[in-house]
């Protein structure tokens, strides 16, 4: 199995390479990465310049490791286009803070996923609370065998896991609302600030990634690339006749 091994933190995370060096298990490993951090950067590419990509040093021989001066997306897209290498299987993170509910919309971890679905290929984004990688490091062995004992790979190919702190146990979601939100304050100069502030509240309902991760649970959301509401389509689709 040929797997390629992306995140939105960049070259200089600090889990990328015992994350790497993990998915060797499974075959031959790829690392590549954004030059600089990308959080935010949702699955938006570049389309008007130029980028640098440059193979870098990596401290493992059998893992070669390139950064592209772009977005998650562009990593994926790159690798497969660009260097036209080809893969079986995307990982992508594990992401430095949870990215959960609506919020994943903006995530570049869970937009280089969304870019591996483009080419048909199955993937899955990783991500933990800040100060998590060491306890998600050990999860993903827990993670591995859940996934493998449900079958889940052959049900849906494209899957949003959350490690925080403290499991409890792994339960599969579906989205949930807002987790963060913004103030915008004032910098002077006509500049303003983005500062997060948490906004979750728990509805009990621990079917809801966020309510199931910010109490302790892995969540496994499957997602999808079809943005189409099938039940309206299927509702309209009538006026076609």
């Amino acid at each position: 199995m040929r797997i390629l091994v992306t995140n939105d933190d960049s070259i200089t995370s600090e889990v990328l390479l015992p994350l790497a060096k993990w998915a060797k298990q499974f075959g031959e490993v790829t690392v590549v990465v954004p030059k600089y951090e990308q959080s935010g950067k949702s699955h938006c590419i570049e389309i008007h310049k130029a980028f640098e990509v440059k193979q870098v040093p990596f401290d493992d021989p059998d893992i070669k490791a390139y950064t592209v001066d772009s977005s998650p997306a562009d990593c994926v897209r790159y690798a497969i286009e660009g260097m036209k290498l080809e893969f079986d299987f995307v990982i992508s993170g594990i992401n430095r803070g949870l990215n959960l509910g609506v919020d994943m919309l903006y995530s570049g971890t869970v937009g280089a996923v969304f870019e591996a679905a483009c080419f048909g290929l199955p993937a899955v984004a990783l991500s933990t609370e800040p100060g998590g990688f060491e306890e998600s490091m050990e999860a993903l062995e827990e993670v591995k065998e859940f996934f493998i004992r449900h079958d889940l790979m052959k049900k849906n190919s494209l899957y949003n896991v959350n490690i925080p702190k403290g499991r409890k146990g792994i339960r599969i979601t579906r989205m949930g609302g807002r987790y963060f939100a913004d103030d915008f304050l004032p910098q002077g100069n006509d500049m303003y600030l983005p500062t997060g502030k948490d906004v979750w509240k728990d509805s009990g309902d621990y079917n809801i990634d966020t309510n199931a991760a910010l109490t302790g649970y892995i969540s496994v959301l499957p997602l999808t690339l079809n943005r189409t509401n099938m039940d309206v389509f299927q509702e309209l689709n009538t006026l076609n006749s």
